[in-house]
């Protein structure tokens, strides 16, 4: 993976949200988290959330330190700072204490506490972000980490590959329990970059917006390049001819063989409208020796 961070447009973003009364922490925040969002890779289906905690003006105008968190449902793609509400970050932080060692509707309690009452729900994981004492925390469930932690051995592989890196949580439901032992196994080891959620994602952190960013493109990387190594094709490569015929002459017969008469018209014929895609993954499919067998079974 790439930094999609660029010096001047995230200080455009911060310089556009400044006319709108937005914070520079909070603005960092909407851009990175607009750079996270819009790779489908760290994203699949709009997964994962982000935070920042900062201080902003109440409704009565006194400042307060709130943790601003992904909203419930939010597209990070195209999330604006209305999508990241502000809870108070001294009430999340009551649910740490020692004593209080389980809670129930935990969620309904951080939407109480939203400093506008109106805003979305906070993000179900709100109370690991706020668990957390860094500022920036980043949260994505990447293909590549997925790929590393659904298999048997997973975190034997994230703790080889990260060799001391990152801490791995076990496998926990999303909520408070998570929330608790991804703050102990922090605790532990608190000079780590990360957290590995065993079948679950990635938290990366840091005291500025692009760190936190940066440090999650750099350990999902890293997972990347894992994957790769001593890689084999999945399918059987077939033999095939040295010259293969152009698309402008397979593209016709294509179009004729699947075109079917119109019933309703005499004479008249349904032809389709072709879309030509290729790439190593779709050559590697299409030029295997066993296709017939296996492109039958996944139609």
């Amino acid at each position: 993976m790439k930094s999609g961070w660029v010096d001047s447009e995230a200080q455009a973003a911060i310089d556009r949200y400044a006319a709108q009364g937005i914070g520079r922490d909070l603005a960092a925040r909407v851009y990175t988290t607009r750079l996270l969002g819009r790779d489908p890779k760290l994203v699949l289906h709009g997964g994962g959330n982000t935070s920042v905690k900062t201080i902003v003006p109440d409704l009565l105008g006194e400042e307060v330190a709130v943790l601003c968190v992904k909203g419930s449902g939010a597209d990070m793609a195209v999330i604006e700072p209305a999508g990241l509400p502000a809870v108070r970050l001294d009430r999340l932080a009551q649910a740490a204490r020692p004593h209080r060692t389980h809670r129930r509707g935990h969620g309904a309690r951080s939407a109480r506490n939203l400093l506008e009452p109106a805003a979305p729900n906070p993000s179900v994981e709100t109370l690991l972000h706020a668990f957390l004492p860094h500022k920036f925390v980043d949260h994505t469930h990447a293909n590549a980490i997925l790929s590393l932690v659904d298999q048997p051995d997973g975190e034997a592989i994230c703790a080889d590959l990260y060799d001391g890196r990152m801490s791995v949580v076990p496998y926990v439901m999303p909520g408070f329990a998570l929330a608790k032992m991804a703050a102990d196994v922090y605790d532990a080891k608190p000079d780590v970059e990360g957290l590995i959620l065993h079948k679950h994602g990635i938290f990366t952190f840091g005291d500025s917006a692009r760190d936190a960013y940066e440090r999650m493109i750099a350990l999902v990387t890293l997972a990347e390049g894992r994957l790769q190594r001593n890689r084999t094709a999945v399918f059987v490569t077939a033999q095939l001819p040295q010259a293969i015929a152009p698309l402008t002459v397979v593209a016709p017969i294509l179009r004729g063989a699947c075109s079917r008469k119109d019933a309703k018209i005499e004479g008249a014929w349904r032809r389709l409208i072709l879309d030509f895609r290729t790439g190593p993954d779709i050559m590697n499919f299409v030029g295997g020796a066993d296709i017939a067998r296996y492109s039958q079974a996944g139609w």
